[in-house]
């Protein structure tokens, strides 16, 4: 009995699956067009008639303020620049689950927990 129960729990601790990061959602869904160091280098891009951003100069091209609502607004799909609109995919009902708070232009805000996860990300590989 001693080893159904230890077996029992070891597949019981084999199902427990820690939520993806923020950067192994990007890696998943995003270096393909943008490259694993964000720079619009992925291997699709040089198929792209138009380079993927590179994501790592956002707040230097935002006074050295990182867009988070243009972010979160751009990758939901909510915000469609029509330069891009049809190679990058909407990830709005992708990147849906969990909700967490953020304040955006002084208004708490409801946020899918996956999308912020990439957003913050993307925070972080701010080369300025």
């Amino acid at each position: 009995m001693k080893i159904v129960y230890l077996l029992a729990l070891g597949l019981l601790a084999g199902c427990t699956q820690e939520p993806p990061t923020g950067a192994q959602l990007f890696a998943d869904n995003c270096t393909a067009c943008h490259g694993a160091d964000g720079t619009g280098s992925g291997w699709v891009a040089s198929g792209l008639e138009r380079k993927p951003a590179n994501l790592t100069t956002l707040s230097a091209r935002n006074k050295g303020v990182f867009p988070m609502e243009r972010v979160l607004s751009t990758i939901d799909g909510f915000h469609r620049n029509p330069a891009f609109e049809t190679a990058m995919p909407e990830f709005g009902s992708f990147f849906s689950g969990p909700m967490d708070q953020i304040e955006l232009d002084g208004v708490m805000t409801p946020v899918p927990e996956p999308l912020l996860l990439v957003a913050e990300y993307l925070r972080s590989l701010q080369t300025e």
